[in-house]
């Protein structure tokens, strides 16, 4: 039987933060239960929402939401991993980028947090070596502060490009449990 693949959508709870630059990963986990006609479901043992769907012909896929702060995001994912006996090859954290201009993705595997607080507390917990979609989000503008620009909504005139981003983290997410990461890859960051 097919590895099962666990996604995390990385974000802060509540309705407050909901539609947050910071939730994009989140975002993006919603849309791929949406494709997948999935419910999320709140698991007893960890403190997350979970949904779980089957690729046709191919592997479970568990898509997660914690339910802590972003910064405590180690816990819930470490658990996860552990009750669906995921290694770190097979664990996608979705997460929001303030390297990388609005609308652009990269996929890692491995390496430091570069500051995400979320990816800090991953690592912290399990080690490097899980799988990331880096959805860019871009730097504020200006002098602002990049913990309040990433804690408030994209502006109006942001609203299609972070729309498209949801799908396309979406297609990245798809491509690895489809192609492989490596393949999918040299696929998203080939120059158009």
């Amino acid at each position: 039987m097919a590895q099962t693949w666990l996604v995390i959508g990385l974000g802060n709870p509540g309705p407050d933060y909901a539609r947050t630059r910071h939730n994009i990963g989140q975002m993006v986990a919603a849309e791929l239960e949406r494709r997948a006609g999935a419910s999320p479901k709140k698991h007893g043992r960890a403190d997350a929402l979970v949904a779980e769907s089957r690729v046709v012909g191919g592997p479970k896929v568990v898509t997660a939401f914690p339910l802590s702060y972003m910064n405590r995001s180690g816990g819930p994912v470490s658990k996860l991993m552990d009750w669906y006996g995921v290694e770190a090859e097979h664990v996608i954290v979705l997460h929001d980028e303030l390297d990388l201009p609005l609308g652009e993705i990269r996929l890692k595997q491995g390496g430091g947090h570069g500051g995400h607080n979320g990816m800090r507390d991953i690592i912290a917990a399990r080690g490097p070596d899980v799988l990331r979609v880096r959805l860019g989000i871009g730097r504020p503008p200006g002098r602002q502060d990049a913990a309040s620009f990433v804690l408030k909504p994209f502006a109006k005139a942001e609203q299609p490009e972070a729309e498209l981003l949801v799908q396309l983290g979406a297609d990245a997410v798809e491509r690895i449990i489809a192609e492989g990461f490596l393949a999918a890859q040299q696929r998203i960051h080939a120059p158009s």
